[in-house]
């Protein structure tokens, strides 16, 4: 399960996709995610599934890849779509002891289990077809007009870039861990849910002291290079916009009325 988990990781490629500009992919990803949230219907939905799988394959990113990081939230979907089964009122269906099934509950239900699947894989593309250093230009170049208001852009920039850059590594480190413990003979298989809560109580220690040494690392590693911030830095490939970027934006644009044309279907 932990393995599953790819928010955070790069995949390369050579695609057009992974060739745009970081800053076209994140205002790309920040828009779809508004999208999602305008759409009030299924065919919204059908639209925008279509518009990924589309991305997906351009960017040859593999589609067992993308689906395997549904699987950790998987629990929050279901449990998202009985919540909205169980708790919405309306016509009835099915009705069994204190429970009751209603046409909207389940229209709800399949609602949100969609927009919570979209959401994820197409966040998820944002990392998989953007490197770590290139997301951090992208989003310190978004964030630079703020600086007139004394916001710290490369900061802030970094810090968000580190984040996403060290969940695979913590991750990892957990999966390390888990397996340290279980060849010492812990379970964290068997039993109910409070039980499996309550054996992975012991791995939150050591990983709590993996992740500081981490951080010890990268911030002796970041000193010994002498960085200082942003301020007077300068960078060897500086990222800019192409004629790709314009189309991509031109579709981006397009993508944006058409969703917002589904609302009136």
């Amino acid at each position: 399960m932990i393995r599953d988990i790819t928010l955070g990781q790069y995949y390369p490629s050579k695609s057009i996709i992974h060739g745009l500009d970081a800053r076209t992919k994140i205002i790309a990803t920040i828009l779809f995610i508004v999208e999602l949230f305008i759409v009030n219907n299924f065919y919204g939905f059908l639209l925008a599934a279509i518009s990924i799988g589309m991305i997906i394959v351009i960017s040859k990113v593999p589609v067992r890849f993308i689906f395997k990081g549904l699987k950790p939230v998987f629990i929050i979907i279901i449990f998202t779509f009985i919540i909205n089964v169980l708790m919405i009122d309306g016509r009835v269906l099915f009705s069994f002891s204190i429970f009751t099934i209603t046409y909207e509950g389940l229209y709800r239900a399949f609602f949100m289990a969609a927009r919570l699947m979209l959401l994820i894989i197409g966040s998820s593309l944002l990392t998989l077809t953007t490197k770590p250093l290139s997301l951090t230009d992208g989003i310190e170049k978004l964030l630079r007009p703020f600086e007139i208001i004394k916001v710290p852009s490369h900061e802030i920039a970094m810090m968000m870039t580190i984040a996403l850059r060290f969940i695979p590594t913590l991750l990892e480190e957990t999966d390390k861990i888990m397996k340290a413990q279980q060849a010492r003979g812990a379970d964290f298989e068997t039993g109910g849910i409070i039980k499996r809560a309550k054996n992975l109580i012991p791995i939150l220690v050591p990983l709590f002291i993996s992740a500081f040494r981490i951080a010890q690392d990268l911030a002796m590693a970041m000193e010994a290079r002498c960085y200082r911030g942003g301020k007077g830095r300068t960078r060897m490939n500086e990222i800019k916009y192409t004629r790709r970027d314009v189309i991509a934006a031109i579709v981006l644009v397009v993508f944006l009325f058409l969703m917002i044309g589904t609302r009136y279907i």
